[in-house]
C-alpha cells in the first residue's frame, strides 16, 4: 500500500515537472517561502533542540544502553563505519561547496558585514562551519539513533512509523503510520532524484574544466546513465561489499586530496584559519543557532541557514535510516559522539583547507575566484585546484571523488528506498533496489531535460516542515521508551541486590 501510494504521488510530481516545470518550481517556491517566513523560528528552535537532545543522550544516564542486545558487538570497524556514514551524509556536498560557499559568503555576507573585506572572510568561514557542522549531523544523529534503538533493541521494523509505537501502540501500523512512511519515501525519492541531476551537473563541470567537455543536457544524460550502471552494480553486491568498499576507498581518496592541498597550498594560513574559525564557531554557536532578522527583514538567513536546515531535515529519513542500519552494537554514547563529532570535525578541516585556500587566493593572490563562483558555482573548486602545482591531476582526483561519492549516495539511497518499501526489510531484494535505481535515474533525466529539477528540489524541502514535527514526536517516544527501560533495569538491580543480601545473610 505504502509503495503504490508513494510511487503514484512521485509520478504525478514528475509529470508536473516534465510538462510544466516553471509552474512546479513557482508553486513549490511559494509554499517553501511561506514555510520559511512563517516558521523560520521553528526551524531554528527545532535544529538547536535536536543538537541539545543528542548531547543530553550521550552524556546522560542512557548513554550506556546499546543499540542492540547487551552482548552485541559493532557490525563494522570504526573506520568503515565513519566512512559509510560520512559518504552517505554529505561527502559530495563538501567537495562541491568546500570552496564555493566561503567565497559566496565572502561576497554577500550576513547583515552588518561589508562584502569583500577581511571581516567578511572570517564570517564566511564561520557560517560555512555552522551550516555543515554540528547541526546537520545532530538531525542525522537523532533520527539514526531512534531508528537503530527501535530496530535492534526492541526488534521493531526499520520504519519511521515503528518509532511511534511507544506513543501510538498498534495504531503506528495503521493509517497514521502509513502516512509517515509514505512521506519518508517521497522525501527520499525527491531528494535523490534531484541529487542525481545536480550531481551530473557537478561531474559535467569537472570534465569541462579538465577536458573541455561542453556543459549541456546531452553529456549530463550520458553521465547519469553511466553512474546508474555503476551504482546498480554496487547495489547488487550487497551492503558489506558495495557501499562499504566504495566508502572506505573514497575516504582514502578524499584524505589524499586534502593532504595534497594542505601541503602545496597556504599551509600556515590554513592552520590559522582552522584555529580561529573553530574558536569563533564555538564562541558564537548559540547566537548563530537562534539568529533571525525580524527588524531589518534581511533575506540572508532564509536564503542560506533556513534553506540548509530545511534541506537537512528533508534528508534525515534517508540518511538516518542508512546510518541506523550500519550501527548495530554501538552504545548510545558511542553512536552520538561518532555520528555527531567525527564528521563535523572532518567537515571543519575540509572547509579550512579548501575554503581557506580559495579565500587566500582571492584576498592575497588576486585570483578572481569569488566572481567566478558567483557566475558558475561548479567552477570554484576546479579553478582553485588549477592555481596549485599539479592542478590538472588534482582536478582529476576531485572529479573521481565526486563520482564515487555520487555512486555511494545513490547506492545507499536505493538501499534505503528498498527498506522503506519492503516493510523495513534490513536486506531489500536486488529486484526492488534495481527498480528504485532505474526509477530515480529516469526521473532525474526527465526533469533535467525539462528544467524541472529545481522545482522538485524545492518540493522535497517543503516536506521538511511536517518532518520536523514528526522527528520531535520520535524524540518524545524515545524518551518514554528509555525511561521505561531504565525503570526495568533499576527494578532488576534491586531484585539482584536483595537476593545477594539474602545469600550473604544466610551464609552468616
Amino acid at each position: 500500500m505504502v509503495l503504490y501510494i508513494s510511487v503514484a504521488i512521485i509520478v504525478v510530481f514528475v509529470l508536473w515537472g516534465a510538462f510544466m516545470p516553471s509552474q512546479l518550481a513557482d508553486t513549490a517556491a511559494i509554499v517553501f517561502q511561506f514555510a520559511i517566513d512563517s516558521f523560520g523560528w521553528f526551524y531554528l528552535l527545532a535544529m538547536f533542540g535536536f543538537l541539545i537532545f543528542s548531547l543530553a543522550l550521550a552524556f546522560g544516564k542512557y548513554g550506556r544502553i546499546k543499540l542492540g542486545d547487551d552482548d552485541d558487538e559493532p557490525s563494522y570497524s570504526l573506520f568503515a563505519w565513519f566512512a559509510m556514514l560520512f559518504s552517505t551524509g554529505m561527502g559530495i556536498g563538501l567537495v562541491f561547496w568546500g570552496v564555493a560557499e566561503p567565497l559566496s559568503h565572502f561576497l554577500t555576507p550576513p547583515e552588518g558585514v561589508a562584502g569583500g573585506t577581511a571581516e567578511a572572510a572570517r564570517v564566511a568561514m564561520r557560517y560555512s562551519f555552522f551550516h555543515w557542522g554540528l547541526h546537520p549531523w545532530a538531525i542525522y544523529t537523532v533520527v539514526g539513533l531512534i531508528l537503530a534503538y527501535h530496530q535492534f533493541r526492541k526488534g521493531r521494523k526499520g520504519l519511521i512509523s515503528s518509532t511511534f509505537y511507544p506513543l501510538l501502540g498498534p495504531r503506528a501500523e495503521g493509517p497514521i503510520g502509513k502516512a509517515i512512511d509514505t512521506l519518508a519515501i517521497i522525501a527520499t525519492a525527491f531528494g535523490v532524484a534531484t541529487s542525481l541531476g545536480l550531481g551530473a551537473l557537478q561531474i559535467n563541470g569537472g570534465l569541462n574544466a579538465m577536458f573541455g567537455l561542453r556543459n549541456g543536457t546531452g553529456p549530463q544524460i550520458w553521465i547519469i546513465a553511466i553512474v546508474t550502471v555503476l551504482f546498480m552494480l554496487s547495489a547488487t553486491t550487497g551492503l558489506d561489499r558495495g557501499i562499504k568498499l566504495l566508502s572506505t576507498t573514497n575516504l582514502w581518496i578524499a584524505f589524499a586530496l586534502l593532504v595534497f592541498v594542505f601541503l602545496v597550498g597556504p599551509t600556515a594560513f590554513i592552520l590559522d584559519t582552522l584555529t580561529s574559525t573553530l574558536g569563533f564557531y564555538v564562541q558564537n554557536l548559540i547566537q548563530m543557532s537562534l539568529r533571525l532578522s525580524p527588524f531589518s527583514q534581511s533575506k540572508w538567513i532564509g536564503d542560506w541557514t533556513l534553506f540548509y536546515w530545511a534541506w537537512w531535515i528533508a534528508w534525515a529519513p534517508f540518511v538516518g535510516t542508512f546510518i541506523a542500519r550500519v550501527s548495530r552494537g554501538r552504545t548510545i554514547k558511542e553512536f552520538v559522539l561518532g555520528v555527531l563529532l567525527v564528521p563535523s570535525l572532518l567537515g571543519f578541516l575540509w572547509f579550512s583547507v579548501f575554503g581557506g585556500t580559495g579565500l587566500h587566493m582571492e584576498l592575497f593572490e588576486n585570483v578572481p575566484l569569488a566572481a567566478a563562483a558567483e557566475k558558475d558555482v561548479t567552477s570554484a573548486l576546479f579553478m582553485t585546484l588549477k592555481q596549485l602545482p599539479l592542478g590538472m591531476i588534482a582536478s582529476g582526483i576531485a572529479t573521481l571523488l565526486i563520482v564515487i561519492f555520487f555512486i555511494t549516495s545513490a547506492d545507499s539511497a536505493t538501499f534505503v528506498l528498498g527498506m522503506l518499501s519492503q516493510q523495513g526489510n534490513p536486506n531489500p531484494t536486488n529486484k526492488v533496489k534495481i527498480t528504485w535505481g532505474v526509477l530515480q535515474s529516469t526521473i532525474a533525466i526527465v526533469l533535467l531535460v525539462s528544467g524541472g529539477l529545481n522545482g522538485l528540489q524545492t518540493a522535497s524541502i517543503v516536506t521538511s516542515l511536517p518532518f520536523a514535527v514528526i522527528i520531535g514526536g520520535m524524540c518524545v517516544a524515545l524518551l518514554k521508551c528509555l525511561s521505561e527501560e531504565d525503570r526495568e533495569h533499576r527494578k532488576r538491580e534491586r531484585k539482584r541486590q536483595k537476593k545477594l543480601d539474602q545469600l550473604i545473610a544466610e551464609s552468616e
